[in-house]
């Protein structure tokens, strides 16, 4: 698809800005020019085997979608996991019919007796849904004024609320009614799940060497699904896989614990929820490191709003001493699972082969 390159008004320091309505992205160059070509003119597209259509009456057992990143641990050689994660069950108490990650779905649903539509799920959608629902903000529905297109607040606007908001279909910029932030998939939730969902955490604890596992392990974090239609409840936790060879469709090891003990190494589940997250903001990258107090040896925990939110000064929460990043980097963000995803590479052969956050030496 060719560029359509339209000027959409100002900038702060005077210059125009342009647009790409075909691929909703920025088209502009420096000093205010129209670039030759927006900035996602050669992203890949959708394949037709990277999407779904996806009948949910199909799947009485129930439905549940997730954004889906990589692994933050992973020592297995599968693809990187990017996308919608969907599972999708005929029978309440049977296996997965689905259990697929896809760049993008489309959901039919009824919307009155007369007439039907379809909903369009895409992966930039479901992945910045996680993030805001990790970090405790809900998404709301928010459409251009300008030119009615569902509007996605993204990266840094994903966990800020805002009014003011700038349009992925035309470009332009607009104001909501309430402060808030949008998401075209909060719109799906609201009228696929007419009943509240429970979640409850993990029935299950588990203990594992990755010696015993050579094809590799991979861990991600829980997080609210985007769509669950199951009459059972959520489980929250650490989802893990374990494989007993190379290249295995099927993991030996498949589920989500309330505790997971790797070679004697205990994974804190919002440790590894926070850093899941983490490593899908841009513009957190090499800014997550694992810091300890220096005068307590306390590992230190950023929450709230400085788990994404880079800072200078941390307080310690057990002792209460403030201290500094000890990197040249000094607007950082701690998370003690930096650490322990270092540990639990020290215990095995396998190549630790994805650095989610482009961590540099010092910070590890």
């Amino acid at each position: 698809m060719k560029c359509r390159i339209v000027n959409v008004g100002k900038r702060r320091d005077g210059g125009s800005r342009f647009w790409c309505v075909a691929h909703h992205a920025n088209a502009t160059a420096k000093y205010g020019v129209a670039a030759p070509e927006c900035v996602a003119a050669h992203d890949p597209p959708v394949l037709p085997e990277e999407m779904l259509d996806l009948d949910l009456k199909k799947y009485p057992g129930g439905v549940a979608l997730w954004g889906s990143v990589p692994a933050v641990y992973d020592t297995t050689t599968l693809p990187a996991d990017r996308g919608i994660h969907v599972h999708a069950r005929q029978d309440l108490d049977g296996g997965k019919d689905i259990d697929q990650t896809f760049r993008q779905l489309r959901i039919p649903f009824e919307k009155d007796l007369l007439s039907g539509q379809w909903y369009s799920v895409d992966e930039i959608d479901a992945i910045n849904f996680m993030v805001s629902g990790v970090f405790g903000f809900d998404t709301i529905s928010v459409t251009c004024t300008h030119c009615g297109f569902p509007h996605l607040d993204r990266d840094w606007f994903a966990v800020h609320q805002h009014r003011k908001h700038q349009c992925h279909g035309c470009g332009r910029q607009f104001s909501d009614t309430v402060i808030g932030v949008g998401n075209p998939l909060s719109e799906l939730r609201r009228v696929i799940e007419l009943s509240p969902r429970r979640q409850v955490k993990a029935p299950r604890k588990i203990r594992l060497k990755q010696a015993d596992y050579p094809g590799g392990i991979q861990i991600w974090g829980s997080n609210p699904a985007i769509v669950w239609t199951s009459d059972k409840p959520e489980e929250t936790g650490i989802h893990v896989h374990a494989l007993s060879e190379e290249h295995q469709d099927l993991p030996e090891i498949d589920d989500t614990y309330a505790q997971v003990i790797i070679d004697g190494i205990e994974l804190n589940p919002e440790h590894v929820r926070h850093y899941m997250a983490q490593t899908a903001m841009p513009h957190l990258e090499g800014r997550v490191m694992s810091l300890a107090c220096p005068r307590c040896d306390h590992d230190h925990f950023d929450q709230g709003d400085l788990a994404f939110t880079p800072h200078t000064e941390h307080c310690c929460e057990k002792c209460g001493a403030t201290f500094q990043s000890p990197s040249q980097l000094k607007k950082t963000i701690s998370n003690p699972f930096v650490a322990t995803r270092q540990q639990l590479a020290t215990k095995t052969t396998r190549t630790l082969r994805y650095d989610p956050l482009g961590l540099r030496p010092e910070t590890i």
